[in-house]
């Protein structure tokens, strides 16, 4: 399909935005405790990243706003019942699957990111809650913190295979869209 037949739907730094949080995401799993410095830094680029799409859900272009997207439970538990039917409408942006998925990323990677701030505060004495994270809690703030790592991956998962879904369903390729910004234009 030519270029001029696509529509620019994901905007630059919407784009960087994604991938350098798939990048940081790994690397930060990755590394754990045995490359301690490589992890907390993973960690505070995913929390600015964080903080650059809170900006950018109310500034960025249409796509990338949240007043754009968002939608109620009960829109995204019906657009997943059409999907699973293989009768799920397109959207040019974020249907109400990936509306929901994209709050849950946020608000789990959000909450990973604040605990790993507790850890190595209460176990190096360092980072941004250094000195205000008592150390007697370390244990549990490690736990925490592990538990919604994993939940991160275990919806990073679900979101790969939504998208696999949908390209299969719409015969487009998402991750390519999320690459290269273009979609097909909206049938009439």
């Amino acid at each position: 399909m030519k270029s001029q037949q696509l529509v620019k739907v994901w905007d630059l730094p919407l784009r960087i935005f994604h991938w350098l949080l798939v990048a940081g995401f790994i690397i930060a799993y990755l590394t754990e405790d045995d490359l301690l410095t490589i992890h907390v830094w993973a960690g505070y680029l995913i929390f600015g990243l964080l903080v650059f799409r809170l900006i950018w859900g109310f500034i960025g272009n249409d796509y990338a706003r949240f007043s754009n997207f968002l939608c109620s439970p009960i829109q995204s538990i019906a657009y997943i019942k059409d999907l699973i039917s293989l009768n799920a409408q397109r959207f040019l942006g974020h249907n109400p699957a990936g509306a929901a998925m994209i709050m849950l990323l946020l608000v789990s990677l959000l909450l990973t990111s604040i605990t790993g701030f507790a850890v190595y505060g209460a176990d190096q004495g360092a980072g941004p809650l250094a000195g205000i994270i008592d150390s007697s809690r370390e244990d549990l703030w490690e736990e925490t913190h592990e538990f919604f790592a994993n939940l991160t991956l275990f919806l990073v998962i679900v979101h790969i295979v939504g998208v696999i879904a949908e390209s299969v369903i719409h015969h487009e390729n998402l991750a390519k869209a999320m690459w290269n910004g273009l979609k097909k234009p909206a049938e009439k």
